[in-house]
């Protein structure tokens, strides 16, 4: 069966997307989990370019690296100087790796105007620098910049840059569509004459400023290539890099290529998770295998569908990339959908099918007044278990009071005072914030911690407001969406109100009431007064 080498660039080329940036030891978690992913090279970063660069590639060295090989990107030599007294060659020789990958210009437009030099002397220039760093001992691919747009130019001289460089001893020969703007057919078209021309394997490398990075590179791929380079996610320079989250599932489970460890492919939903996390940036919801909407149902004719065969909506398992399968709630389910959040919760909810009409019926007409239950499972679900005998309220409110103060010469304070009641017990306490919010979630932990200890390790990670009907000005009712985590898990809470402050408790009280019910801590019963 057919291999293609996967080349991550997530720590140099996806380091430059806008709002990204990576300490030494960010690169250095990312590079050891794409090890453990089993990808074939790791592009570190560029030694030249900058201290952290020189230090991740020291670093590295002691790092214990298994499936990998770490890959230093640099430049070709400068015009008219020697390949051994460029500062940028000898730096990937310092970095201490055994693989480089170094870009030249293949577009006669950017040898003139950008580098300055003549035509020949660009060939020179990668001719001469994969030779010197092959002659050190290392295994050298190139990277044909602007290859397409090159190509399109002056077919002529692009090919000429690939001869020099395959001259010099690249390893492998990587079309680069730098702009992102060639389409799929035109890659395919060049990528088969370029492997009628050259013995060295081809390799691609595709930007997204048309939205076909993914496309051209697995069209590249069926036309010969066998080296696909792109990011995580697809974070990169302007609209970004061709996505590995999808370019490795496509080629093996699509079209039947060898890439990283099948048995790996469970961890990629996590892989893209955790570069997400420690790039800072928040998961795209809706990336194709591993985002938490690729599997996601809402509408009452695909839940009932996907309860008699998954195939019906679903082009995979989503097990196979460690992603699962979600039901939504919304105006648009059905019966099944209520049915199937039954199943997935185990709850033993025994309803009469007019009973189960009716509650869909009142789910519809809270999403009428503002509520969303689509990222607010954890409301939806304590709606769900209040109607099962038995279940018990963690706490209960008995008064609240909030008090803002304002002045221009100081920033603003507010304190709120809190009486809630768990089981017999009554707690009457206070906290300040820095803002009415964030007074009320202190407030309400310092009253319930001595009851429920493991409140402690639930912490609001993300607080959303929206107003509902614009039209009515600071009147409007607003929706209230709070995404709380333990550690363990993460989950969503929604409140709807025209009061913020109201909408703010509701669905401040659903997240704690939901995070002590997945610890399975219950109210006390024994009487007394604090």
């Amino acid at each position: 069966m057919r291999v293609v080498e996967i080349y991550d660039t997530t720590l140099r080329d996806g380091a430059q997307g806008e709002g990204i940036s990576f300490s030494v030891e960010d690169k250095i978690k990312i590079a050891l989990k794409l090890d453990k992913m089993g990808l074939h090279y790791i592009e570190g970063g560029w030694p030249g370019s900058n201290p952290k660069d020189m230090e991740f590639f020291h670093k590295m060295a002691q790092q214990p690296i298994k499936n990998s090989r770490i890959a230093a990107f640099g430049s070709t030599r400068r015009p008219n100087i020697e390949a051994r007294d460029d500062a940028n060659l000898n730096s990937i020789l310092e970095s201490g790796v055994q693989v480089a990958t170094l870009v030249g210009k293949t577009w006669d437009f950017h040898v003139i105007h950008a580098l300055n030099t003549t035509l020949e002397e660009n060939l020179a220039m990668i001719r001469e620098s994969v030779a010197f760093l092959k002659g050190r001992g290392l295994s050298v691919i190139y990277d044909a910049e602007h290859f397409f747009d090159g190509y399109k130019a002056n077919p002529q001289y692009a090919l000429a840059t690939l001869e020099a460089a395959a001259a010099g001893g690249a390893c492998t020969l990587v079309l680069c569509d730098t702009n992102g703007g060639t389409l799929p057919n035109e890659i395919c078209d060049v990528v088969v004459m370029a492997g009628e021309r050259f013995r060295a394997p081809l390799g691609i490398h595709c930007h997204n400023d048309v939205d076909m990075a993914v496309a051209s590179s697995i069209m590249a791929v069926m036309a010969g290539a066998s080296h696909v380079q792109g990011t995580v996610n697809g974070y990169g320079e302007r609209c970004g890099n061709a996505n590995l989250c999808s370019i490795i599932p496509n080629l093996t489970l699509k079209c039947g290529a060898e890439t990283i460890p099948r048995e790996n492919f469970r961890r990629l939903t996590e892989l893209s998770r955790y570069v997400s996390e420690v790039a800072n940036m928040h998961p795209v919801s809706g990336q194709p295998y591993v985002g938490s909407s690729a599997f996601a149902h809402k509408g009452g004719i695909h839940v009932s569908a996907i309860v008699k065969s998954s195939r019906t909506y679903e082009h995979i398992d989503p097990d196979l990339v460690g992603n699962r399968r979600r039901v939504l709630m919304s105006e648009l389910s059905g019966l099944s959908n209520l049915l199937y959040k039954y199943k997935e919760m185990n709850l033993d909810l025994e309803l009469a099918k007019e009973e189960n009409r009716e509650l869909l019926d009142r789910i519809k007409e809270m999403e009428n007044e503002g509520y969303q239950f689509e990222g607010a499972e954890g409301s939806f679900e304590l709606m769900l278990r209040k109607l099962k005998a038995g279940y018990r309220e963690p706490f209960k409110l008995e008064s609240l009071r909030i008090i803002t103060e304002m002045s221009d010469d100081k920033p603003s304070n507010s304190q709120s005072v809190i009486k809630i009641s768990v089981g017999d017990k009554v707690v009457h306490t206070a906290a300040e914030g820095s803002g009415p919010v964030n007074a009320l979630d202190n407030a309400l932990r310092k009253a319930l911690d001595q009851f429920y200890p493991c409140i402690r390790s639930m912490q609001l990670s993300d607080y959303k407001v929206r107003v509902l009907e614009e039209k009515d000005g600071t009147g409007a009712a607003v929706r209230v969406l709070i995404e709380t985590g333990d550690g363990k898990r993460n989950w969503g809470t929604v409140g709807v109100s025209e009061n913020i402050i109201e909408a703010s408790w509701k669905a401040l009280v659903d997240s704690i009431a939901f995070g002590l019910l997945k610890n399975q801590e219950s109210p006390p019963e024994e009487k007394e007064q604090v």
